[in-house]
């Protein structure tokens, strides 16, 4: 089935984009459009669900960088799952806990390491720009307080 077009002189096959709404079509769209796989330096790729982050499911991955600072980065997870929908992660090196935050559309993730035991601050690592800053354990919840709206 194929339809001219008189003004353009050309043959195509119309299709439609089905025009109903509902919440199955609605959170297909926004995987769709999430998804994304990245070219890394060194040939590597990274899966990456690009969500707003209004509408990330995890919006705050707390990451100790090794286990023997999990006593003072679970209470830093604690603080912020009151507020947020956080997740704790500890298995694995850091970069593989960064790509399996990427994998779930997380676009915050907190890294507490050694340093932050004498600075009291803690690494924000973005999803989209990779970018890392540095936050005071104390300002994350006015950091964090308009990260979330639309």
């Amino acid at each position: 089935m194929t339809f001219f077009d008189d003004v353009k002189k050309t043959r195509y096959v119309p299709y439609v984009v089905e025009p109903s709404l509902g919440a199955d079509r609605v959170t297909l769209a926004f995987l769709c459009a999430a998804y994304d796989e990245e070219e890394l330096e060194g040939g590597d790729k990274r899966t990456v669900m690009h969500f707003h982050p209004a509408l990330a499911p995890v919006k705050i991955g707390v990451l100790p960088l090794s286990k023997k600072l999990t006593d003072k980065a679970f209470p830093i997870y604690r603080q912020l799952c009151k507020k947020y929908n956080c997740e704790y992660d500890d298995r694995g090196n850091i970069g593989k806990r960064y790509r399996r935050q990427d994998e779930i559309g997380t676009p915050f993730c907190l890294t507490y390491d050694f340093e932050s035991e004498t600075d009291g601050a803690v690494t924000i690592r973005m999803r989209d720009s990779m970018e890392q800053v540095r936050v005071k354990i104390e300002d994350l919840d006015n950091w964090f307080s308009d990260k979330f709206d639309f």
